[in-house]
């Protein structure tokens, strides 16, 4: 290495079907005025100052950064960074993807119009990242160890970040944590009560906020939300009315059937029959 000294570095192999996985990652310590770009990157890449100071350029803007700032680079996102003259940077970074990389990277705040961020240097950051970098090969087992630490790392930037950025939403990231917790809970005996809770809100600020972004009411998502899994399970003909009864949170079969008939039309037996005959 000509202009750059890297205490650790490597690449990982991305599988396409994966939800998050990382790319690579690494500590490095820059020559005066390195740079980078301007270019693109087809991944999430973030980098956090531990030293030193540099400049990155996205959009147009220029940012002066140094200890304690980072910086995101989003992919299809043309910008560049380079590492000052008299007191160059060294820095950690992560480079990521996955179906669930944006869904995480909106709830930090970042975005393409907000992509630097200052967190406190206390090591925190650093150590999450460089933990990361501490796996070596590229085994399944270590290749889960890397995504563990990446999502201790992006949890730690949420918990930092995601709560002023939250001050600046219409509430919609509370639907969205209400709807998350009613697709890991709804066989279970839960009520509004208890997806209310699981959103950090009250039970009238979550009926607000569901009229508002969904136009009903959040015991009505969760009635509908269950009654589609159940006409799923009586569609794959596996499972008794009963069964299905239980396995999408209704305990009393026949409350389950006024419900089931209310929604869909036809009492579940009658929707299993329909099924059953459409297969003969």
């Amino acid at each position: 290495m000509t202009n750059e000294e890297f205490r650790r570095s490597f690449k990982v192999p991305y599988h396409n079907n994966l939800g998050l996985a990382v790319y690579s990652c690494g500590v490095q310590r820059c020559a005066a005025g390195h740079s980078w770009g301007p270019a693109i990157r087809d991944h999430y890449l973030i980098h956090y100052i531990v030293s030193g100071k540099g400049v990155f350029s996205s959009k147009g803007n220029v940012h002066q950064l140094s200890v304690g700032d980072g910086f995101l680079v989003l992919p299809s996102c043309v910008a560049s960074y380079s590492a000052d003259e008299q007191d160059p940077w060294e820095y950690c970074w992560v480079g990521f993807n996955g179906s669930d990389a944006k869904r995480l990277i909106e709830q930090t705040g970042l975005s393409e119009d907000a992509p630097v961020f200052h967190c406190e240097h206390d090591g925190k950051l650093e150590g999450l990242l460089t933990d990361i970098c501490n796996v070596s090969g590229s085994s399944p087992a270590n290749e889960a160890r890397m995504l563990g630490g990446l999502f201790y790392f992006l949890g730690e930037l949420i918990d930092r970040l995601g709560s002023i950025s939250a001050q600046h939403t219409t509430g919609y990231e509370y639907v969205q944590k209400a709807i998350k917790f009613i697709d890991y809970n709804y066989s279970r005996d839960i009520d509004i009560e208890d997806v209310a809770a699981s959103a950090g809100i009250s039970r009238s600020h979550l009926y607000r906020i569901f009229m508002q972004h969904l136009s009903m009411p959040p015991n009505e998502y969760l009635m509908r939300y269950r009654v589609n899994k159940a006409a799923a399970l009586l569609k794959a003909g596996n499972l008794s009315v009963g069964e299905v009864a239980y396995s999408t949170g209704f305990s009393d079969q026949l409350y389950f059937s006024r419900v089931f008939k209310r929604h869909m039309g036809v009492p579940p037996s009658r929707y299993l029959n329909q099924k059953n005959h459409a297969r003969l």
